[in-house]
């Protein structure tokens, strides 16, 4: 399971936490323009934007879980078991695999408004990567400086929702999630007065009581409430080290922690592997991971973006401390 959001103060950030019980030797991968996208039922595309984001380790593909282009698009896809339905070619359509996608639309899109107009055409096809690694069932967050789109692959078609709460989890579908937000509506990020009724006397006797009612457990639904109310809240510095900071403590609302979600024996639970933030408007990706507290940063832009090869980094997952005495 997986959080998206987005957040904007002087520039557009975006990024997600990646919650799953197995780590597939996650790397930043940074696609060059020049880098010959192969795809299995579409001509391959040779010239495109760059791309950066993070992906899992295997073979020679970009495998994005995440990623931002050079025009300051970006897309994250989030695991939605039960609920996503791919299809059958259609002769009539663009027909990409659901791993595809993110390279698809960040390789030809600047906007989210031209990744609509891609998506009207797009037949998402029921093909593995591999024997080994069948698809997994994702929605998709896209977003830009300008707005956000969910993209959902349900059994009645290719939803697009607009997405005004610029966050994203898991199940139910988009439209739930956001209709599940009306019982929240009574929060706030202020005190509340006593309007419990009759003369009995209340008193606040804490910080924070508006938002009583928030939860705080780690499933989909609660986690879309939760770092919805922390997003909509949020108050930072609008510089870079306020922005990115604050970023993180949004998405840090709603870290899973190490044994709290049980999978299976032994020992197997899910916990948040990395937070990624990018910063869209200049395509710098900062991330952490789990066992490394420190944000580290890449810089698509000091890269050879003419190039044909893949560039690729492995997360730094060794806690780096600094000492100062």
């Amino acid at each position: 399971m997986c959080t998206a959001s987005n957040y904007i103060t002087d520039n557009h950030y975006f990024g997600r936490n990646f919650d799953y019980e197995i780590s597939y030797n996650e790397r930043v991968t940074i696609t060059p323009r020049n880098y010959e996208f192969k795809f299995r039922k579409i001509d391959d595309i040779k010239s495109h934007y760059a791309i950066i984001g993070i992906a899992a380790g295997i073979d020679e593909y970009p495998l994005y879980y995440d990623a931002c282009n050079e025009k300051g698009l970006a897309i994250a896809g989030l695991n939605f078991a039960g609920n996503a339905v791919y299809r059958e070619f259609d002769e009539n359509m663009v027909n990409i695999t659901p791993f595809e996608l993110i390279p698809y639309l960040l390789g030809k899109a600047s906007s989210v408004a031209e990744a609509r107009e891609l998506l009207d055409e797009i037949n998402l096809v029921d093909i593995n990567f591999a024997d080994e690694l069948p698809l997994s069932p994702l929605h998709w967050m896209i977003s830009d400086e300008n707005e956000a789109i969910v993209v959902e692959p349900l059994k009645d078609g290719l939803k697009v929702y607009d997405n005004p709460v610029g966050v994203l989890t898991n199940n139910p579908p988009f439209d739930k999630q956001l209709f599940y937000l009306n019982n929240y509506l009574g929060l706030s990020n202020k005190n509340p007065e006593n309007s419990f009724g009759g003369d009995i006397e209340l008193d606040e006797y804490s910080r924070g009581m508006g938002a009583i009612g928030l939860p705080g457990d780690l499933s989909s639904a609660s986690r879309f409430a939760k770092v919805a109310f922390t997003r909509a809240n949020s108050y930072s510095d609008s510089d870079e080290a306020g922005s990115v900071s604050q970023f993180f403590h949004i998405l840090g609302s709603v870290e899973q922690q190490n044994g709290c979600t049980f999978i299976s024996d032994p020992d197997l639970y899910e916990y948040t592997i990395y937070t990624s933030c990018y910063n869209t408007n200049k395509a710098i990706l900062y991330y952490r991971t789990y066992n490394n507290s420190q944000i580290t940063a890449v810089d698509l832009n000091n890269e050879n973006l003419e190039s044909t090869e893949l560039i690729n980094y492995l997360l730094i997952n060794e806690e780096q401390f600094n000492y100062i005495n």
